[in-house]
């Protein structure tokens, strides 16, 4: 049986970006959205020989803010999608949603479509420190549009939460994961702030206007978060993701497993057939290029995916890189045994030289027949991760 995948959909819109967001996001362009839609639908048919036989697990609208696409159009998707892919009755269908353009009546209507996981970017429920990362939110919209999404019938919601902000105190981060958990979210996603090359907080830190990030004091903020967190029932289960029981995201298992996804969407990602590849960024880029592959495929010529514009083979090396390297991210680690049986090869002993530091440092540890990062390994997960890396 042909294996599944996961298909990814890039939303770029924003109605002000975050200035220490370096996605590939744009604000103003809202004018573009339904355009964009039927170009989703499009590329989607471009993707449908390539697929035929393989089924879709689960479906991802990332962005950007994907909730600023209004019903009508994400029923216009919704409905492209399912025509083209094999879209199992119980997949997985998540949303990101900004809390400011969330209502009770929208969010019903992605219930009606097929959703059935919500992400609510609230990042902080203290007004000040929204306001210090130009979210457009107010803490108490947040907390307004998790109530939304439980009344409209959602059964699976995330907030995400973000640690270490500028001048952030332990009290009001604590403060935070506090109203949180009065919440009672099915998941919660904690992210560490970092200062991005090219963005605006780049900028501000270089010139002195705000301060960078402390390491020791999101050390600290994570330290404290996991143990409070585990008192509250939830699973740790990735480094910045945890869960309460049968609510893991599937969605971005799928990454962590190295299993194949598609990315349709200006600047999506892709994994399928053994190829990682990436499409246009620029929404205005993106669209032309679609429509000029749709144009082949209508008049029975070669066919080019044109949106297309960069791409690799992915090397056995690389596979096994890319397999420890996100295995890890993973609470249970890498099992090894699998490992073995994938690539016919020991990853202690191929990994050796790299991993030599790491194990002296107390940063990974090997049990039950599992490569895994310690706890003090998931604070610094990224020096492991960069001694893991092909040259």
């Amino acid at each position: 049986m042909a294996e599944p995948f996961s298909l990814y959909l890039h939303i770029p819109f924003c109605t002000v970006k975050c200035g220490y967001c370096d996605f590939n996001a744009y604000a103003g362009k809202e004018h573009l959205i339904p355009s964009y839609a039927q170009a989703l639908v499009k590329e989607a048919q471009l993707w449908q020989k390539t697929t035929v036989g393989r089924s879709v697990t689960t479906v991802f609208f990332g962005g950007g803010t994907p909730s600023l696409m209004p019903v009508e159009e994400m029923a216009t998707m919704m409905e492209g999608f399912r025509a083209t892919f094999d879209i199992l009755a119980d997949a997985e269908i998540s949303l990101e949603a900004n809390p400011g353009s969330l209502d009770e009546a929208y969010l019903r209507g992605l219930l009606e479509l097929g959703f059935n996981r919500l992400s609510i970017g609230v990042q902080s429920f203290h007004d000040e420190e929204l306001e210090a990362l130009d979210r457009t939110h107010s803490a108490a919209e947040a907390g307004e549009a998790f109530q939304a999404a439980r009344s409209a019938g959602f059964r699976n919601v995330s907030i995400d939460l973000m640690f270490g902000l500028p001048e952030q105190q332990m009290a009001s981060w604590q403060e935070s994961v506090e109203t949180a958990l009065a919440l009672e979210p099915d998941h919660i996603s904690l992210y560490a702030l970092t200062v991005e090359e090219g963005t605006p907080l780049a900028r501000d830190v270089a010139r002195g206007r705000t301060t960078a990030p402390s390491p020791d004091a999101q050390a600290d903020q994570y330290e404290w978060t996991e143990e409070r967190l585990a008192k509250a029932g939830y699973e740790h289960y990735e480094i910045s993701n945890w869960a309460k029981p049968g609510y893991r995201c599937e969605h971005n298992l799928t990454y962590w497993r190295c299993r194949e996804y598609l990315g349709l969407g200006a600047g999506a990602h892709s994994y399928l057939d053994g190829v990682r590849f990436a499409v246009a960024a620029l929404p205005t880029k993106y669209l032309e290029l679609v429509d000029e592959s749709w144009q082949d495929l209508q008049s029975g010529g070669e066919m080019k995916m044109r949106q297309v514009v960069s791409g690799e083979p992915i090397t056995p090396e690389l596979a096994m890189a890319d397999t420890l390297i996100l295995g890890l991210r993973v609470v249970e680690g890498v099992e090894l045994a699998q490992f073995q049986q994938q690539f016919g090869m020991d990853a202690l002993k191929r990994f050796e030289e790299e991993l030599r530091e790491p194990f002296e440092a107390g940063l990974v540890e090997e049990v039950g027949g599992n490569l895994r990062l310690t706890r003090r390994g998931r604070l610094l997960g990224n020096e492991v991760f960069a001694r893991l890396l092909p040259d």
